[in-house]
């Protein structure tokens, strides 16, 4: 057995830990400026006050730029590396949007280059980017620990940037940040981080050296998203749940996803749809056809899900799904869409790393029969 395993960032854990920013911030250097990446909620609920004023007392401005919603797009990290521009560190705060904005800047702004110029590896990324901290706000993309962003480009198709150079220079993990999170965002976004885990412990590229996170972030997710669904004050179900998406975080940053992100990557290249419920009904419709055949890597994520057999895994998703209020179906927009529509996206060039990386070969005729299941799901959300 051979593997190597990629750089944690330092990682702050607790209630209140927020209040560590403008510490942790003077401590990584000269910085005379930092620019804030918040979503909006966040700038106008306070927090952006009350960090702009603790940045002020260590002798930091600061810059807000909150200018986003939904999904990361080419705009949107234009106009962020705009605001950079004179900053010395990047403090993304926030959703994985805000997180990979935040991280896409530090580099862009470094090196003055677009961001479409490391898109989808086509450059290698800026040795010295600016300095990053990131704390998120929701428990599903585990972005604060991986080095992949993604983005949606000028035709609409999600492109990423990969490297270490987009990593974290320190991770804050404050569970009371993600209380105020719907239950249906709760659901999704918790079942993003569960298939992280499990893909990143099942996939071609899976090793030892990330299972420890992997097996470990499915117990805590398998434990907390429930309860935290249905009582989103509850402070120990959110932390277990924080703590398992960064756990996946740290597992798919050495192993990567599999082919229900292959999915779900290419229903965001039809139209709109939260990149957690379309996630999560991918890997619905996939895991049947993925326990066929038993691999120890599938039997092992089988058993930190408490289950003695790889078969009873679909059934154990679905009734997770169920417990969590996921409703299976797609956005309205999805109508205008049909299931040879969706599998031309599913191999397109930009997802193929996924479709590879899954244990067993995905033919073209799966993808065409994924592709009918998802697309025979009601448009109703």
């Amino acid at each position: 057995m051979r593997f190597s395993t990629a750089f944690i960032p330092d990682i702050h854990f607790g209630a209140g830990a927020v209040g560590e920013v403008a510490m942790l911030a003077r401590a990584l250097g000269p910085v005379e400026c930092a620019l804030l990446v918040l979503d909006g909620f966040l700038a106008r609920g306070g927090l952006a006050e009350a960090l702009v004023a603790d940045l002020s007392s260590v002798g930091i401005r600061s810059r807000i730029f909150s200018e986003f919603s939904g999904e990361p797009k080419l705009s949107h990290l234009r106009a962020a590396v705009a605001a950079a521009e004179g900053c010395q560190l990047v403090i993304g705060i926030g959703g994985g949007s805000a997180l990979d904005i935040a991280k896409i800047t530090a580099c862009c702004a470094a090196s003055g280059k677009d961001p479409l110029h490391y898109a989808l590896a086509a450059n290698p990324l800026p040795k010295n980017p600016l300095r990053k901290i990131l704390v998120p706000t929701t428990a599903g993309t585990g972005s604060e620990t991986s080095a992949t962003t993604i983005f949606t480009g000028e035709t609409g198709k999600k492109l990423w940037i990969w490297g270490a150079e987009t990593k974290a220079d320190q991770v804050i993990l404050d569970p009371q940040l993600t209380v105020t999170l719907p239950p249906s965002l709760t659901a999704w976004c918790g079942m993003d981080a569960f298939i992280h885990a499990f893909e990143a412990a099942t996939n071609r590229n899976a090793h030892a050296g990330a299972a420890l996170y992997a097996h470990q972030a499915m117990r805590l997710i398998i434990e907390g998203l429930p309860v935290a669904v249905a009582d989103p004050s509850n402070l120990p179900a959110r932390e277990k749940l924080l703590l398992g998406s960064c756990y996946a975080g740290i597992a798919i940053d050495n192993c990567g996803t599999a082919i229900a992100h292959n999915m779900s990557h290419a229903l965001a290249g039809l139209a709109p749809v939260h990149h957690g419920l379309a996630t999560a009904l991918a890997f619905e419709a996939t895991l049947p056809w993925l326990v066929q055949t038993e691999t120890p890597d599938l039997q092992a994520a089988a058993r930190a899900c408490g289950l003695e057999q790889i078969q009873d895994l679909p059934a154990f998703i679905s009734d997770l799904m169920d417990r969590c209020g996921i409703r299976r179906a797609l956005p309205a927009a999805f109508a205008a869409f049909t299931a040879e529509d969706l599998a031309a996206e599913m191999k397109a060039p930009e997802n193929q790393p996924m479709r590879r990386a899954t244990i067993f070969e995905v033919t073209d005729a799966d993808l065409d029969r994924f592709a009918e299941s998802l697309m025979a799901l009601p448009r109703t959300l």
